[in-house]
This record gives structure tokens, sequence and C-alpha cells, in this order.
């Protein structure tokens, strides 16, 4: 007699993973209406029990997909930095590639998501959380190039603002890629060189 049909259990993390992955197959066929807890768990074939264990509510899940992309977008920012030259201008520009190449690549799905989660708190805390965690980073890389005075938070805030104008910009097709690349450069560059003569 063939032996009984049993679900495979899958530990925490790669039940969570899963979910995600199918989620973002939901949201490429279907579209971001489509995603609703109950329906990733038919389309996962688990119960909704364990899917709303995972995420709570359809802006959980929302907020985790943008976590996990957020997750991958930083992956490859830092593998660009540990492979570069340990140079100001090097650095500058992985830096001004990555961040703008981050918010104008995204992908169909990623502009849903967000649009699905606008003016959701969690939306709010993701954004700020992003904010913090960049400028911080910034601040290390930054830091040894500033000899004589310590990268202080307004100049790091206002590069912060910059790159998300440029963004935004390039995104409306009122300036280019390359030239929202090309400007966060120099902003960066000219932060650092503010903080060197102060």
């Amino acid at each position: 007699m063939p032996e009984p049909h049993t679900r495979l259990r899958l530990s925490r993390e790669a039940r969570n993973a899963q979910l995600l992955d199918m989620a973002w197959r939901i949201i490429r066929e279907e579209g971001t209406e489509a995603l609703t807890l109950g329906h990733l768990a038919e389309r996962a074939g688990v119960t909704k029990p364990v899917v709303y264990d995972h995420f709570t509510s359809r802006s959980g899940l929302l907020a985790a997909l943008y976590r996990e992309y957020d997750e991958r977008q930083t992956a490859k920012m830092n593998e660009a930095l540990r492979n570069a030259e340990p140079k100001l201008e090097t650095l500058a520009a992985v830096i001004a590639d990555a961040y703008v190449a981050c918010v104008l690549h995204q992908g169909r799905e990623m502009p849903s998501v967000m649009a699905a989660l606008s003016g959701t708190p969690e939306l709010e805390k993701l954004r700020q959380d992003y904010a913090v965690a960049f400028t911080r980073q910034c601040r290390e890389i930054f830091a040894p190039f500033c000899t004589s005075a310590p990268l202080t938070d307004a100049p790091l805030w206002a590069m912060f603002g910059a790159a998300e104008s440029l963004c935004w910009a390039a995104a409306k097709a009122m300036i280019t890629e390359q030239q929202a690349r090309d400007e966060l450069l120099k902003i960066i560059i000219a932060m650092v060189h503010r903080q060197r003569t102060e």
C-alpha cells in the first residue's frame, strides 16, 4: 500500500520565505488588489491561521514585502561597497548609483506595494527606519574622510533629502537617471569636503 501523503513541515524562516515568494508571484500575476491573506494561504497550500501567524494583517504582509525588497537592495549596495576602492570619489559613486538604481528600478511590483501601503502607519515607519539606516551607514562610510570635524546629522539629512528629490525628478522624467546620479555624487563629495574645512 502507498504511504499516506504528509504535508511538508517547514521551519518558520523557510515558511516565511515561501509565503513572501508566493505573495510576489500573486502581485506579478494578478495584481496587488488580489493579494489578501486568504488568497495567499490558498495559493501557498497552507491554512489561513498560518498566514495570519506570520503577518497579522494585509498591511503587515505588504510591509514584509517592502522590508524584503529593501534588504535585497541593501545587500547589493554592501557588496558593491566591499568591492570598491576605499577612496572618497569611488565610495560616493557607489552610494549615488545604488540609491538612484534602487528607487528607479523597483520593477512593477514595488510601486504597487507602496501604493497599497500609502497612508498607513506601517509605511511611515518603514520609510523612517530606512532613512535612519541609510544616513547612519553614510556617516560610517564617509566619517574617515572628515579629518578636521566629525560628520554631523544636518549635512547627512540634507544629502538624504537631495537624494529623494533627485530620484523623484528622475522618476517623473524631469531629469535623466544619469543626471540624478551625477548630481547626487557631487552633493556627497561636497558634503564631505565641507566637513573637512569647517
